[in-house]
């Protein structure tokens, strides 16, 4: 297996947390597995990586009840189709999505919107699934637009996705950063202490403040030079990995189209 996952036991529940390799921009794919079911968040970048994580999927034994897409991006749904489950997401999201059209992932794999696009759509508020309560709640701002933010409240969990990244590189092409660090804010709770990012490895509430740290030094550094900024960026944080991400918002920020 390429990517990396990690099983982490909630009693009832159990989270198996999939990261792809740096080559898929440590994207993060949770399957959480209830009893009886699976629920995907999130879809990867490469079709490649989705294939990796929807098969290990199968390889459960247990049905995928549905992929939850939490925003745009498309390295969060273009390899959603290989996991042949009800693709769900915010109205605001199945829009935004539908406005990119047809596009290929980082190894040139077509992406068709028709094959990607959500079915369902999720009205904020709590769903019981399974027996397990999953809290969805649309966020506006930070790392883009519209987000979808999942809580598991008898378990701890909180599938922040790409509201919190854990030691990569972080996307700030819309330049919202005071608004995201708001957000962080808002999700500390102690009551939560997993935390599942849409890049990296799953963590504890430290990260949130690892996050706010990050972003203040980006509102620092950040100027009308994406190179500079990058490189400034590497060095304050020499263990982050996938600066291709600070690449990405160059472009959104700058027109400046990554290498």
């Amino acid at each position: 297996m390429k990517g990396t996952i990690t099983v982490i036991e909630k009693g009832t529940l159990r989270v198996h947390s999939y990261m792809a390799p740096e080559a898929g921009i440590n994207v993060t794919t949770q399957l959480i597995e209830t009893p009886s079911r699976l629920i995907a968040v999130d879809g990867q970048v490469n079709v490649a990586d989705a294939d990796e994580v929807a098969e290990y999927a199968k390889g459960l034994g247990k049905p995928l009840d549905r992929l939850i897409i939490t925003h745009e991006h498309p390295d969060h749904f273009q390899g959603a189709a290989r996991f042949n489950a009800p693709i769900h997401a915010l109205p605001a999201v199945r829009d935004q999505m539908a406005a990119r059209g047809d596009l290929r992932d980082l190894n040139g794999v077509p992406v068709l919107a028709a094959e990607v696009a959500p079915t369902v759509l999720i009205t904020p508020g709590t769903e019981v699934i399974d027996g397990v309560p999953f809290v969805f709640e649309a966020v506006s701002g930070g790392e883009t637009a519209d987000q979808l933010l999942i809580r598991l409240p008898e378990h701890g969990v909180m599938v922040a996705q790409d509201l919190v990244y854990h030691q990569t590189h972080v996307f700030v092409g819309h330049n919202d950063i005071d608004r995201w660090q708001v957000i962080l804010q808002d999700l500390a709770d102690p009551a939560y202490e997993t935390i599942l990012p849409g890049h990296g490895l799953p963590a504890g509430q430290g990260v949130l403040t690892e996050m706010a740290e990050y972003l203040q030094v980006a509102r620092e550094l950040l100027g009308d030079d994406g190179q500079a900024y990058k490189e400034a960026m590497i060095k304050r944080f020499p263990t982050h990995r996938i600066p291709f991400i600070i690449d990405i918002g160059n472009y959104y920020l700058f027109g400046t189209r990554p290498a």
